[in-house]
């Protein structure tokens, strides 16, 4: 048996965008990412077709990267019309509530509709969509050690009953109370 992938962290995640210089921007002003990168080609170095692109990356911070590519002689992005828009997501981590707050106020004073605080039981965040039409999440983890260490012991349970019913596992319906909402 060979020895198992040893993995750092994710490089980058890439999606594709309708304008490359307009996203940096929108994610610089609306997030704080710096915009870091860039390479442009007319062929794919691992296809070897032509298809002329902008590639960029910006720093999310902590050594993460989110990629875009702008494809201006590809059909008009869309969406999986089959999979509901909460689906498909990137979700960003702020250090905490307060931060959150913070950044929904921020987020809506630049004309953004957002979604929440949404109660998820170890975590909270907020919901809105990028000039691409992603939908973004920021959350912040608000779960005790002991949550979290119950989660990862009920998780093969959970998907075990979960591929056998295609109902939801009730191992863990204590992250259904938000405790907020207790009078």
């Amino acid at each position: 048996m060979t020895a198992p992938i040893t993995l750092n962290r994710i490089h980058h995640v890439a999606y594709r965008c309708k304008d490359a210089k307009a996203t940096a921007d929108w994610y610089a002003r609306v997030l704080g990412m710096e915009f870091t990168t860039a390479f442009a080609e007319d062929y794919v170095p691992s296809t070897g077709e032509y298809d002329p692109y902008m590639h960029i990356f910006l720093d999310c911070g902590g050594g993460n990267v989110l990629a875009f590519f702008e494809l201006p002689n590809q059909p008009e992005m869309g969406k999986d019309p089959n999979t509901p828009a909460w689906v498909q997501h990137i979700a960003f981590e702020v250090a905490d509530i307060d931060a959150l707050l913070t950044a929904k106020a921020h987020i809506e004073a630049q004309g953004i509709d957002v979604v929440g605080p949404t109660f998820h039981g170890i975590f909270r965040s907020i919901y809105f969509f990028d000039p691409n039409g992603h939908r973004l999440e920021l959350a912040c983890n608000i779960g005790t050690a002991e949550q979290y260490a119950e989660l990862k012991r009920v998780a093969p349970l959970m998907l075990q009953e979960w591929s056998a019913t295609k109902k939801a596992p009730r191992h863990a319906d204590w992250l259904h109370t938000d405790p907020d909402k207790l009078s």
